[in-house]
């Protein structure tokens, strides 16, 4: 990666910081060639911070760090985004990120990834993990039966179990992909081609 440090004001590169499983953004830092070898090196942000002048690995005090899952350099070769998975909350004031709470779009991928944690850990005490475990009919027949539910509440006006039975759907759903060795990725990649036409 051919970073150009000498375009940079005062020998810092502006990084913005997205969370690798739901793509929000997370916060905006600065790096100079050091906290960006740092970086490197241990797979944990580590900024410079310009108040107090020094390097500044994010979460050092408060255990929030930032996971290094993917560094990319902009086209200028001057500023970088990094993928990270957040361990608690990122900003200071104690929001999921510097730019407020989590959105739902974000909230989707980030169940997708609790969902395979736990079948992936085998979580013995998990409701998700025992069902999938019972295999990939067992899965299909939920998804179904969660299905015709969502249908049955359509043709009531009762919003709220509506809006239970769709979540009960999706959640199933995301099992069931987990199950199929696909993710929410796969599916919008097709949905994309569809609209091109």
């Amino acid at each position: 990666m051919n970073i150009d440090f000498n375009k940079s004001v005062n020998g810092l590169i502006p990084v913005i910081v997205q969370d690798v499983a739901t793509l929000q953004v997370l916060m905006l830092g600065y790096m100079n060639e050091t906290a960006f070898q740092k970086t490197v090196a241990e797979n944990i942000v580590t900024f410079f911070s310009r108040s107090k002048n020094k390097l500044w690995t994010k979460g050092e005090t408060s255990g929030n760090f930032l996971k290094v899952n993917n560094i990319s350099i902009d086209c200028d070769n001057d500023t970088l985004l990094i993928k990270a998975t957040p361990v608690g909350p990122t900003c200071h004031t104690g929001t999921y990120s510097c730019f407020g709470e989590q959105t739902p779009q974000g909230f989707l991928y980030q169940l997708e990834t609790t969902i395979a944690q736990r079948i992936d850990s085998d979580d013995a005490n998990s409701y998700t993990n025992k069902l999938f475990k019972r295999g990939i009919n067992k899965v299909a027949q939920k998804v179904g039966e969660e299905a015709v539910e969502l249908v049955i509440e359509a043709k009531d006006n009762d919003e709220n179990l509506f809006k239970n039975e769709a979540a009960d759907l999706l959640y199933h759903f995301l099992i069931l992909l987990k199950a199929k060795k696909l993710t929410l990725i796969d599916i919008e990649a097709v949905l994309k081609e569809r609209m091109k036409g």
